[in-house]
């Protein structure tokens, strides 16, 4: 039986239109720059490549030594293929205009080299996340200011699981799709077309840890999860958590569930921990191009206008009936107490 290559299904939604020959070859280029990042993950304490960096990142975080491996592997990747204007980083302060010498191209790539990097020491799955955006027009070197789109203006969004097996998950805007990397070949291969989360779900995905930091309508809900089948849901829950959003986030597209990551009264300052650009957004654009739905807890993520290359936004995004749940006991809080 023939297997459907990466490379084919690009050319193939080419030919249909449904994609530039820029923005294949931009998605073929972080794939393959995923592909090296997997091999380094893999390594592990072979490749020296375990520990901290010992450098920080714009949000204040100890960097590992992958964050910045990785963070490299994506730039030197995209750098001089003219496919791209600019790119933007969790991992750096500020967007990074293509380098003068090499052609520019249409688009805006932002990416979260790492996700999950904390587990790498203790050999838990971690991922790349990745958001194309067009660039605007007229602009030569584009910069912080141009890529606070909406996430509805994104053309791509996908990330690479770095697990038993590696994964990239992919939208182009016409569902969403897995391919596995076959070791030997070095190519992904299409393993799962159209990926459909199911509507309903029993399995919730949330750090418990911080309860006790959470508003009100946040404890009422998981309350009523927790309650089980006695309870105003009527029906038992399970709980879920990998503290890898990748990872998290790759069961739900799986098997259904819904993953939460809530404001909380920890840092007061911080409108949530996740940040909308890098993390929130993509997976936003894959879980609603899988049949789900993603909200900040009052407004769906996708329509949120950015103000800050890193904006932080809480999550909570799955099964799209119980995120409308989780969203209503938000909404209600909020009429009762206007």
């Amino acid at each position: 039986m023939s297997r459907t290559s990466l490379t084919r299904f690009l050319i193939e939604e080419q030919h249909t239109q449904r994609i530039s020959a820029n923005l294949r070859q931009l998605v073929a280029v972080v794939a393959r720059a995923c592909t090296s990042i997997s091999i380094a993950v893999s390594k592990g304490a072979l490749g020296g490549v375990l520990g901290d960096a010992g450098t920080g990142n714009v949000q204040g975080e100890a960097q590992k030594k992958l964050d910045v491996i990785s963070n490299d592997i994506l730039l030197e990747a995209n750098a001089w293929g003219g496919h791209l204007a600019a790119c933007a980083s969790e991992e750096m302060d500020h967007s990074q205009p293509m380098p003068a010498e090499y052609p520019h191209g249409d688009f805006l790539l932002l990416f979260d080299p790492l996700d999950g990097s904390s587990n790498i020491d203790v050999n838990v799955s971690v991922g790349t996340i990745f958001s194309v955006l067009r660039a605007p027009k007229g602009v030569d070197k584009p910069g912080d200011e141009h890529f606070l789109q909406a996430g509805t203006e994104q053309v791509a969004a996908g990330y690479c699981i770095y697990g038993p097996s590696t994964m990239l998950v992919l939208t182009l805007g016409h569902g969403t799709h897995a391919f596995t990397l076959d070791r030997e070949t070095g190519e992904f291969v299409l393993t799962q077309r159209d990926m459909q989360i199911p509507a309903d779900t029993q399995e919730f995905a949330i750090n418990m840890s911080n309860q006790r930091h959470w508003e009100a309508p946040m404890q009422d809900y998981v309350v009523d999860l927790l309650a089980g089948k006695e309870g105003s849901r009527g029906k038992n829950f399970n709980m879920r958590w990998i503290a890898s959003m990748v990872a998290d986030v790759h069961r739900l597209l799986t098997r259904g569930g819904i993953f939460i990551y809530p404001w909380d009264r920890k840092d007061p300052s911080k409108a949530g921990k996740l940040r909308l650009m890098y993390e929130a957004n993509p997976m936003a654009m894959l879980v609603e191009q899988a049949g789900g739905a993603a909200t900040n807890g009052r407004q769906r993520i996708l329509d949120i206008a950015p103000e800050q290359l890193h904006q932080r936004v809480p999550v909570f995004l799955g099964s799209r009936n119980e995120v409308a749940e989780a969203t209503r006991y938000h909404t209600e809080f909020d009429a009762k107490t206007a």
